[in-house]
């Protein structure tokens, strides 16, 4: 399959039970294989770095205030040099010319702007700790030390690699690399000089831009005008680990079914501190933190008339039969319910069915809280669904990938990579003929989608990870399932021998 030219792949070693892998990041990204071999670490690890270079995390804040401090320095200096890249820039602006409407341009950076930008966006080393300690808590460790690998080795790697921008005429990528150690984590960055920086702005901001230039008698006009296009320009660099990400743990059904009682728990030990009282209530892991946070802030504000809203409902009325709600009490806190089509009364959520708790989740966040062009991870979907609804589920995700939605899974069914499979296969059906098999003609192309096999192996201890190339004979994404089928058969074989001597 042909790479894509802006492919983002996240790359690991000795990481957790992950000896080495190497992961491209496609609208749906799949990860399959046995337990304990990984397939949540990089789920987490994923939500991480999101949540680091994100739009609230602190890659995104510290970057460009770095510029703004770089730019007051060159202010302050006489060297006509630097006085004249700032007039170069303020240059710049002046000739770009709003988009009408609401639309958005990509604008490219002169190389008198992008040699400003370049050096912030490099010199990340002072936010190793920040990231290190986002690591640490959305895993819910003390130190990102305990995540290494328990081989002997001394040290964890973790690199983000954002692939060449068409028409660059080079290979090179942009990456960030990380690395957790004994003593201290490390982060460093390249972002060679011939890949192009670019941003992508609406008419209000260049508005903003030229008006702010045109007053040169303010001292920090063009430092904060640069801040804001450093700030458009990490989008470009990292690629689509800078979209909003949204976590769904595995156990999320517990977590709806008990979540009053969590954060009684929790309130109640923060009450504590400081009294020296040991609590029987282990800390919570980052990601079900904020899952759980999430839980409590549902239904605040009015739900979204776009399309992710619209997909809960198609989630509701196609495969739950059903509406899931939120009422709040007098305090505002959420409990929630769900209604079957035809009943005029509705049911706590905890006595309905595990299908409806399971999904009820995926039904609010869709409504409430994912947008196009975020990241939603979705542990185990088929948990607790019938295979005819993970078939119906799986493709209901190919939905949401078509609507703008990057998708993240880890799981263990075969019907969903046959679902997936199938959905690949159709994409080479003219579009015209796929509804004769397919009642809705959904497809997906193959660079689409990503599976990856976590696979446990003695040398190197650990899992190594490859990717899982379509099987059109097989008519899957071959992942040893078929292995416990046929050892499941034969296993009845001999069964079915002796119980046949024994008859004899």
């Amino acid at each position: 399959m042909a790479k894509s030219s802006e492919q983002t792949t996240l790359s690991v070693k000795d990481f957790g039970p992950i000896a080495e892998a190497t992961v491209e990041l496609r609208p749906l990204t799949v990860f399959v294989g046995a337990s304990n071999t990984g397939k949540s670490y990089m789920a987490i690890l994923l939500y991480a770095l999101h949540q680091f270079f994100g739009a609230r995390g602190a890659g995104r804040r510290t970057g460009p205030r770095a510029l703004f401090q770089h730019l007051s320095r060159l202010a302050q200096e006489d060297e006509p040099r630097e006085r004249e890249r700032l007039r170069k820039v303020r240059e710049w602006v002046r000739t770009l010319e709003p988009p009408s409407g609401q639309s958005r341009v990509d604008i490219a950076l002169p190389h008198s702007v992008a040699e400003l930008v370049r050096p912030v966006l490099e010199d990340v080393g002072g936010l190793a700790p920040e990231l290190d300690a986002e690591i640490s808590r959305c895993f819910g460790v003390s130190a990102t030390q305990s995540l290494i690998r328990k081989s002997g080795r001394k040290s964890s790697y973790v690199a983000l690699r954002r692939g060449a921008y068409p028409g660059s005429g080079h290979e090179q990528n942009v990456s960030y690399d990380f690395t957790i150690s004994r003593s201290q984590p490390q982060l460093c960055a390249s972002i060679p000089a011939n890949v192009p920086l670019r941003v992508r702005a609406d008419g209000r901001a260049i508005q903003w831009w030229l008006q702010t230039t045109v007053d040169s008698s303010r001292t920090d006009t063009l430092m904060w005008m640069s801040r804001e296009l450093a700030d458009l320009v990490l989008p470009h660099v990292v690629g689509p680990v800078h979209k909003p990400i949204h976590h769904l743990p595995a156990d999320r059904a517990g977590v709806m079914h008990a979540h009053r009682v969590v954060v009684s728990s929790l309130i109640g030990r923060a009450s504590r501190a400081g009294l020296d009282v040991e609590s029987p209530l282990p800390a919570l892991s980052g990601v079900l933190a904020d899952f759980l946070e999430r839980l409590i802030e549902l239904g605040h504000e009015e739900s979204s008339l776009g399309v992710t809203a619209q997909l809960a409902e198609r989630l509701e009325e196609g495969i739950l039969g059903g509406a899931v709600g939120i009422r709040r009490s007098t305090v505002g806190y959420p409990s929630f319910h769900y209604q079957p089509a035809s009943w005029k009364k509705d049911l706590a959520l905890m006595n309905t069915s595990s299908m409806v708790s399971e999904l009820a989740p995926v039904v609010l966040y869709l409504r409430h809280v994912v947008r196009p062009g975020d990241v939603l991870i979705i542990e185990e979907p088929e948990s607790h669904l019938h295979p005819a609804m993970q078939v119906a589920f799986t493709r209901f995700l190919a939905t949401v990938v078509h609507k703008g939605v990057r998708v993240v899974i880890t799981t263990h069914s075969e019907w969903v990579l046959e679902t997936l499979a199938n959905l690949v296969r159709l994409s080479e059906v003219d579009k015209s003929r796929r509804k004769e098999v397919s009642p809705d003609g959904l497809a997906l192309a193959p660079d689409q989608v990503g599976a990856w096999l976590f696979e446990k192996r003695k040398r190197p201890n650990g899992s190594v990870v490859k990717e899982i190339p379509l099987d059109v004979a097989s008519g899957t994404f071959p992942a040893g399932f078929d292995e416990v089928t046929e050892t499941l058969y034969n296993n009845w074989a001999e069964i079915a021998n002796l119980v046949a001597e024994r008859g004899a």
